[in-house]
């Protein structure tokens, strides 16, 4: 059996998870000292007491996978007889992807017979859904492995992030975004276009004032790049602000023409980096071709 992992960067629901067969490995976030896992289900904070936490001005700070929780999961996997293909968070973003890929190797060393394969997404959050997604559907109609595999790696670099942000102090101090400091200044009401590079790192691209702007912004900016959005479902992630996600639906599903649209929240590792109030939309299009 072929088993499709990802990780709590990816801010994919529990519904979504279950209907096509997607597993997790848990990152964690770190307040007051205290590791804490990074679920997607809130089992520990809900949506808006992580958020409200934020708002008044409470740092907290991020893992990458949890170690002991990737060797439970994969061994688990490699008794079991399971092939496992793991999309983690973009490289420039998160080691996740190669500590996992270590680990592998040692459980392959323990269990000859297992197969593992650690994919770097070159995505985040729900551009890491997307395309995890996508590996579980083609996992779905029956392809092998090596086909996933390959498919994923061409597929990959069609993900489009757009993403917008509440406030630029929160985005600052979390420093995930290449060159945010001269790019954005100290202006007031300003609201960064944040997308996501050929290589996975976070880059602002243009900026726009006001934040009903900034979500016609990246329904003007998906549009652009989208491509065949009638056959898909494109996805939302939002931290905290489900009015404006409701906005961006309609607009994306009247103006873009989408079959469907995703929405969900900004989980805990993306959420802590980039704080409340942020919104980002994710399809696949044109190849990304900038690179930082």
């Amino acid at each position: 059996m072929i088993k499709i992992y990802t990780d709590s960067c990816s801010d994919l629901g529990g519904d979504i998870r279950a209907e096509y067969g997607i597993d997790y490995i848990k990152c964690a976030t770190v307040r007051g000292g205290k590791e804490t896992p990074a679920d997607l289900d809130w089992p520990t904070y809900t949506p808006k007491e992580l958020y409200d936490i934020m708002r008044s001005g409470e740092r907290i700070t991020t893992t990458q996978i949890m170690r002991d929780e990737a060797e439970r999961l994969f061994t688990e996997e490699a008794k079991a007889g399971n092939t496992v293909i793991y999309l983690g968070c973009a490289l420039p973003l998160s080691s996740s992807v190669n500590t996992a890929a270590v680990i592998a190797r040692d459980i392959e060393k323990q269990y000859p017979d297992s197969k593992f394969y650690c994919i770097n997404s070159t995505n985040a959050c729900m551009g890491e859904g997307l395309i995890t997604v996508y590996a579980a559907k083609l996992r779905n109609e029956g392809k092998t492995a090596e086909e996933i595999v390959a498919a994923v790696e061409e597929k990959k670099n069609t993900v489009r992030q757009y993403v917008t942000v509440g406030s630029l102090d929160m985005l600052k101090r979390a420093g995930r975004v290449k060159g945010s400091a001269a790019f954005f200044g100290n202006l007031l009401g300003v609201k960064p276009i944040i997308i996501s590079d050929k290589n996975g790192q976070n880059v602002p691209i243009t900026k726009v004032k006001g934040r009903r702007q900034s979500l016609d912004e990246l329904v003007r900016l998906t549009k652009e790049s989208v491509v065949d959005a009638a056959s898909q479902t494109v996805f939302i992630g939002h931290a905290d602000c489900m009015e404006d996600a409701e906005y961006l639906r309609e607009k994306l599903l009247t103006e873009v023409g989408f079959k469907d649209a995703y929405v969900n929240f900004i989980g805990p590792i993306i959420g802590s980096s980039i704080g409340p109030g942020a919104i980002g939309v994710f399809s696949f299009g044109k190849p990304v071709e900038y690179a930082i």
